[in-house]
């Protein structure tokens, strides 16, 4: 068991931390792994009911942010939420409210990248390329077609 005192301490050491930049619950769990288990389930715990640790406004923030600074394929952009510890079912529950929005997302990003690399390399060359970072082929085929329209 623990003190009130440890709780606070705690409480304030990780509020400092999902201040300084917004965090998934795991990301807070492997930062205070040193910490007594117990001790920070409970904080973790309060945080997530007052509001201060929510995956699911972490995933609607980051895929926002991603998708108005990089091209992604909707793989990547999946794999990097995963890395920082969404929880897949809280994922794959975005991805499928979100579908069409990122679908849309998806072209955009490969035909912004077709774009950039039709100078350099041949049409075959840029498909591969885009196959290989995780781009459906239906992705590349209607932003190919945009681009030739």
């Amino acid at each position: 068991m623990y003190t009130i005192e440890e709780f606070d301490k705690t409480k304030t050491r990780v509020l400092k931390y999902i201040m300084y930049k917004k965090r998934t619950e795991n990301e807070v769990k492997r930062k205070f792994a040193d910490e007594d288990s117990e001790l920070l389930d409970d904080v973790i715990e309060h945080l997530k009911e007052i509001g201060y640790i929510n995956d699911n406004s972490y995933v609607e923030r980051a895929v926002s942010e991603f998708m108005n600074l990089n091209n992604l394929s909707l793989k990547e952009l999946r794999y990097k939420l995963q890395t920082k510890g969404v929880d897949v079912k809280v994922l794959e529950n975005y991805m499928c409210n979100h579908s069409e929005e990122l679908g849309e997302y998806e072209i955009n990003s490969a035909k912004n990248i077709i774009i950039k690399k039709q100078n350099t390399m041949e049409e075959q060359a840029i498909i591969q390329h885009l196959l290989k970072k995780g781009y459906k082929m239906d992705s590349i085929k209607q932003a190919i077609n945009s681009i030739n329209v």
